[in-house]
């Protein structure tokens, strides 16, 4: 199993005709079970773009939330893109027929019911909002564009498909703030640090204030005692160098 990525599709985005939440939800989200996004990626309505980012990410390990673009209209390409992408031929779900059909009936012919046009080999996303479902395929996630659709419907994927990837302990973070340097001056520290804890994820953020004031966050993220011991390093080599640090 893979890492966790995201496409977020829509001309809209890139415009900022509209502000995306699907990003920080995203984020969020995989955060209560003590999981991460590794990755996001933000495109247009570009039916080329779709496809040559699918392939991509198909040939990855990754579990990849997708929103946007499986409705009826024709500015939304992701189901056929999706079906191109992996070269299979989308077909009329049975079970996306049933849900849709639920929901509208008669009404559901002849445009609603194209969106149970799935790539070959799907299965359906439950949508408790208006039945209309979504696709998982190639362990991607193809969600509406719209929120109160998206996030119960990326809920039920991750309790459904993924249980066993939730984290009874997740990654704590430990951060400290050096004073009076720059990062060009650790730059050696760094490199030491990363070698020496792999296991552990390293950042550095520098601050420069008003005047001469310059200030250096670094944070170290884990497992928990992994982070203990790696912070508990760093301190002291920092403390070596002569810096101040406060937490």
């Amino acid at each position: 199993m893979g890492d966790f990525g995201a496409i977020i599709i829509g001309d809209e985005i890139l415009s900022g005709k509209r502000q995306d939440g699907h990003f920080r939800h995203t984020v969020e989200t995989l955060a209560k079970r003590g999981l991460a996004l590794n990755w996001c990626r933000i495109i247009g309505d570009d039916p080329a773009l779709i496809i040559e980012t699918l392939r991509q990410t198909y040939a990855g390990n990754d579990i990849v939330f997708c929103f946007g673009g499986i409705g009826a209209t024709p500015d939304d390409h992701t189901r056929q893109c999706a079906a191109k992408a992996a070269e299979v031929p989308l077909l009329r779900h049975p079970e996306a027929v049933a849900e849709i059909e639920a929901r509208f009936g008669a009404e559901a012919y002849p445009h609603r019911i194209t969106m149970a046009d799935m790539p070959q080999g799907s299965q359906i996303i439950p949508n408790p909002f208006n039945r209309i479902p979504g696709v998982s395929f190639r362990q991607h996630h193809f969600l509406p564009g719209f929120p109160q659709m998206a996030w119960p419907m990326m809920e039920w994927v991750l309790d459904t498909h993924y249980p066993q990837l939730r984290k009874q302990a997740p990654d704590t973070e430990a951060i400290i703030t050096v004073y009076d340097t720059l990062e060009n001056s650790l730059i050696d520290l760094m490199n030491e640090f990363v070698r020496r804890y792999p296991e552990v994820r390293f950042s550095s953020l520098p601050h420069i204030g008003e005047g001469s004031e310059r200030r250096l966050e670094l944070g170290v993220k884990g497992a928990q005692a992994k982070v203990e011991v790696a912070m508990a390093w760093l301190k002291k080599e920092i403390e070596k160098m002569n810096f101040k640090w406060t937490e």
